[in-house]
């Protein structure tokens, strides 16, 4: 059998590669004895766009360095993926995927279904057009779109799903809304496969010290970064930046693979971040975090998680600094998420192996029910 992803690959970011390559990881796991691909399905304007906002300066924050530094980090993602990622050659269309002969397709994960998302808006990521037996959705996210405004042909696409799960609970509304099912809730990819140690010099030298690690808590008072960094520094704590580079951290973290990236976080004392991947490896390694979350679909994306796992609201602003955030029960946490776990890698194995799973119908509370189609 011949089974292909189609995921947000291409974006330069710590969090799509690893989902997508711990979901390639998981199937390869569910199914030894078949060809597990990523379709190197391309989307122009949202590459250029994607690589273009890593030219960009900061004056206040960046310098020089940092800047020549940071502009290069395109080209380790690209590095990487050609040595982690099975890539089928690049397509363009669903003529071209079609072509490729896969058996089965996932879609997931990421905002693959936020279609207000015009940069990266296409149908083939609603199953539009694809012909293979099986297409799975596994935990697509959806962004701003909540489906009430979903364009019709994003509905008649849906329906060509013959597995449908969900991320978050906005996607599960979307759905609701489009189709008329809620479909179950699956982890993110990188809650199934552990993502493997790193130890090189780079990884030594910056973590030689104890330090607390800061991953873009976009929009943050500069006045309150100051000042938590202030209280890590009386702490003797260095000041890092996941992948990022302030002015106001201890060394240059930037120019990292995604691996070291997630390395990062495993060392660290404690965790700032404002994104959703930036709240997953902090509960990974069970650490202590504080959210900084500005920009909608994030605060939205992370509320549900934390809510899911019944983890008490880590917002800095109404909580302060990291000094006075309530210590996480994780083992609490990971009865919650091993559950989801299993759960998640059943649904995978069974929608691939072609179980036909739409969910709970919700248009007849009566007579609602696990819907498993023949």
């Amino acid at each position: 059998m011949k089974i292909g992803i189609i995921t947000h690959h291409c974006i330069n970011n710590y969090g799509a590669f690893l989902q997508g390559w711990a979901l390639q990881e998981k199937i390869k796991s569910l199914f030894p004895d078949d060809e597990v691909y990523i379709i190197n399905y391309i989307i122009p304007k949202q590459n250029v766009i994607n690589t273009g906002g890593f030219f960009r300066y900061y004056p206040n924050s960046e310098t020089p360095a940092s800047w020549l530094n940071k502009i290069t980090q395109p080209s380790i993602f690209s590095k990487v993926r050609k040595e982690c990622y099975n890539l089928t050659k690049p397509v363009f269309n669903a003529q071209q995927i079609n072509a490729l002969g896969m058996d089965c397709i996932v879609i997931g994960s990421d905002e693959v279904w936020n279609y207000l998302d015009k940069k990266g808006y296409s149908l083939i990521k609603f199953s539009g057009g694809l012909n293979a037996d099986r297409i799975v959705a596994y935990a697509p996210s959806a962004g701003k779109s909540t489906g009430e405004d979903a364009p019709d042909e994003v509905k008649r696409a849906m329906s060509g799903f013959t597995a449908l799960s969900a991320r978050d609970v906005s996607a599960q509304n979307l759905c609701e809304r489009v189709l008329g099912v809620k479909p179950i809730m699956v982890c993110d990819p990188t809650f199934l496969t552990p993502t493997p140690k790193v130890d090189n010099e780079k990884i030594q030298r910056l973590t030689e010290k104890p330090y607390i690690l800061f991953y873009y808590c976009n929009g943050i008072p500069k006045e309150l970064k100051e000042k938590i960094i202030s209280d890590a520094h009386q702490k003797g704590y260095r000041v890092l930046g996941g992948g990022e580079y302030d002015k106001l951290y201890s060394d240059m973290s930037i120019r990292l693979t995604p691996f070291e990236w997630a390395e990062l976080f495993r060392r660290a004392e404690h965790v700032y971040t404002g994104t959703f991947h930036g709240v997953v490896f902090s509960i990974l390694n069970r650490k202590n975090f504080g959210v900084y979350a500005s920009i909608e679909s994030r605060v939205k994306k992370i509320s549900a998680l934390l809510a899911q796992f019944g983890i008490d609201n880590r917002n800095i602003v109404r909580k302060g600094v990291w000094q006075e955030l309530n210590e996480i029960d994780y083992d609490a946490v990971y009865t919650k998420i091993d559950k989801l776990r299993a759960d998640s890698a059943d649904y995978l194995y069974r929608a691939i192996h072609g179980e036909k799973i739409k969910g709970v119908i919700s248009d007849d509370s009566e007579q609602s029910r696990l819907e498993v189609l023949p």
